[in-house]
């Protein structure tokens, strides 16, 4: 009598043993040229942002382009690393998907509204769903974490200087004020700090990166919160929708988050849609890289990313931006236009 075919199940299979990727489809040459232009225009876009940030124009001196590019490449390096963490994902899980789509902008602030994939159906599970919604974030935040940690190394401290207030503002999260006060090894109360190009590309890759860890719908945070909270996770979308809102009424508060909880409610939807296995849960390991996912959130969340200031400095004086965070008011200040070198100011009090 032969004894029962027993088969071991490995405890993580879709890590250990993934499933074998399906035969890819050969792109259409027509699709591969509008990935190929898309890409040129928005980095002609973010490098043209990144000159106006430097204070040059290089639409009337186009040789000042290049002071463009360590803002340029650091941001769509950190933008193709997040989408290809997508892309390595849902293939490892044996999805069929695009290449990254990049979306140039106007080329003012960074030139660009982001990239996204397009996937050819859901992950079947909850695990190959954490998988591919958790890997861009972590993917971005690999070069998003450095280029901060580096830009602030070449950024260039200075005695406490005090600007007017400029038209537009930057906000903060704890983990760049954390990083800023290790890497600089100063206090932020006491100097300013000329932010190299880099570390504002770095701030816009956490600005992002927490953007779409929002725990609603379909966002990056949305598949995190369904893979690990399961049918519970309506709870925490929904009342984050709730927060979202509360941001914007409150004294001070960012527009923009009234746009996106009309686009998440109407557009994206606030409730994540099931998977096929809807029941089984995240193992340990997946469970334990979850909440690291959440604490990369709350580390890089912004309740005001931006702020519009309402009184405007005079053509003659230096223009900065401010930004707050807390009860006690905090101040990154980025001078903008006249300066005498072509970097930014950071400063805290």
């Amino acid at each position: 009598m032969n004894p029962p075919n027993h088969e071991t199940v490995p405890p993580f299979p879709s890590v250990l043993r993934p499933p074998p990727l399906p035969a890819a489809a050969k792109a259409p040459r027509k699709s591969l040229w509008l990935h190929g232009l898309l890409f040129i225009a928005t980095a002609l876009t973010t490098t043209a942002a990144g000159a106006f940030q430097q204070g040059a124009n290089p639409f009337t001196d186009p040789q000042s382009l290049a002071l463009g590019v360590p803002f340029s490449f650091t941001l769509l390096l950190i933008l193709f690393c997040h989408e290809m963490g997508h892309y390595s994902l849902a293939r490892w899980h044996g999805i069929q998907t695009t290449l990254p789509y990049f979306i140039p902008g106007p080329p003012f602030l960074i030139g660009t509204f982001g990239a996204f994939i397009k996937m050819n159906g859901m992950p079947r599970n909850r695990a190959a769903l954490f998988d591919v919604g958790a890997a861009g974030p972590w993917a971005g935040m690999v070069i998003a974490l450095p280029a901060v940690a580096i830009g602030l190394s070449w950024s260039e401290i200075l005695p406490r200087q005090i600007g007017a207030e400029a038209p537009f503002a930057l906000g903060t999260s704890f983990l760049f004020d954390l990083m800023g006060t290790l890497v600089l090894g100063v206090d932020l109360d006491e100097v300013d700090v000329m932010l190299h190009p880099v570390a504002v590309a770095g701030w816009f890759g956490f600005f992002v990166t927490f953007l779409n860890l929002l725990p609603v719908g379909q966002l990056d945070g949305g598949h995190v919160a369904y893979a690990l909270l399961g049918d519970r996770h309506r709870l925490v979308s929904r009342g984050f929708l709730v927060v979202l809102i509360s941001l914007y009424f409150l004294p001070g508060g960012w527009n923009g988050w009234l746009l996106w909880a009309l686009l998440l409610f109407f557009v994206l939807r606030v409730d994540h849609p099931d998977t096929v296995d809807r029941d089984t849960p995240l193992d340990r390991k997946r469970r334990a890289l979850a909440w690291a996912t959440v604490v990369i959130f709350f580390a890089t969340f912004m309740p005001v990313p931006f702020v519009i200031n309402e009184t405007p400095t005079s053509p003659a004086e230096p223009r900065y931006e401010r930004r707050y965070r807390g009860p006690q008011e905090k101040l990154l200040e980025v001078q903008l236009a006249p300066r005498p070198a072509s970097r930014s100011i950071m400063s805290d009090r």
